[in-house]
């Protein structure tokens, strides 16, 4: 079970030019905190250091296209020893309002509780 691995999920929409994070609590499902960060290197470092500030403990990010626009960010975390689960590319609604970003980094940590869809790249 999720909960018994890890304290808190840092879910991730990845696109070409900011990433949005929503950091959830394992045990209780709570929304700790939200951001966009750019993506670049900078924007991977503010990444981490806010989940250093928001999710002290067992973490893990949940990363939508671990192999597209979320593969900078993938590199940097694995490379500084954070794990990182794949989640699969989520549904996307019509472009008419039925999809934000920090919703779908909210999904991504949600998905990570379900079974399919979920990688471990690293731990």
């Amino acid at each position: 079970m999720l909960a018994d691995q890890l304290d808190y999920i840092v879910g991730v929409d990845p696109h070409r030019d900011s990433h949005a994070l929503a950091v959830v609590h394992v045990l209780s499902g709570a929304v700790v905190f939200e951001a966009t960060v750019v993506a670049s290197m900078e924007g991977y470092a503010n990444a981490l250091g806010l989940a250093e500030e928001h999710a002290r403990g067992r973490r893990a990010f949940a990363i939508e296209g671990t192999g597209s626009f979320g593969a900078g960010l993938t590199r940097f975390l694995t490379g500084r020893g954070e794990r990182v689960l794949e989640v699969g590319r989520l549904r996307r609604e019509r472009r008419t309002g039925g999809k934000t970003d920090a919703g779908s980094a909210r999904i991504s940590v949600y998905l990570t509780g379900s079974s399919g869809g979920v990688v471990t790249i690293a731990a």
